[in-house]
C-alpha cells in the first residue's frame, strides 16, 4: 500500500517543502525569467520579429485545483518589436521548467 500512496503523495510534499521556505513574491520571482522566455519565443514567432522583447505585466500564484495537485504560477507577458505588440499568459508548474504560453492578444 504504502508503494501506491508514496508516488502520490511525494510531488506534492516537495513542493511544499521547497515553496514553504519561499514567500509568494520570491516563488514568482523565480520563474519569472523562464515564463518570460516562453512568451518572448511564441511571441517572435507570432509577430515575425526575431528581436522582440518581453515584459512581466503581472504574477500571481495558482493554489492547486484539486487536493495533491501542482501549484501554478501565472504571468500575463507584454512582448514588443517590430512595431508590433502582443500580451500572453503564462502558467508554469512550479519546480520544474515546464511553462505554457496562452491567449496572445494585441493590446
Amino acid at each position: 500500500m504504502l508503494k501506491q500512496i508514496l508516488p502520490v503523495l511525494l510531488p506534492p510534499l516537495a513542493a511544499l517543502f521547497v515553496a514553504g521556505c519561499q514567500t509568494q513574491a520570491q516563488i514568482l520571482q523565480s520563474e519569472q525569467g523562464v515564463a518570460t522566455q516562453v512568451a518572448m519565443n511564441r511571441g517572435r514567432f507570432e509577430l515575425g520579429c526575431p528581436q522582440a522583447s518581453g515584459t512581466i505585466l503581472s504574477s500571481n500564484l495558482l493554489q492547486p485545483v484539486l487536493w495533491g495537485g501542482q501549484e501554478r504560477a501565472e504571468y500575463t507577458v507584454g512582448v514588443e518589436g517590430c512595431g508590433q505588440r502582443k500580451t500572453y499568459i503564462v502558467v508554469c508548474q512550479l519546480g520544474s521548467i515546464s511553462c505554457f504560453a496562452a491567449a496572445g492578444q494585441p493590446y
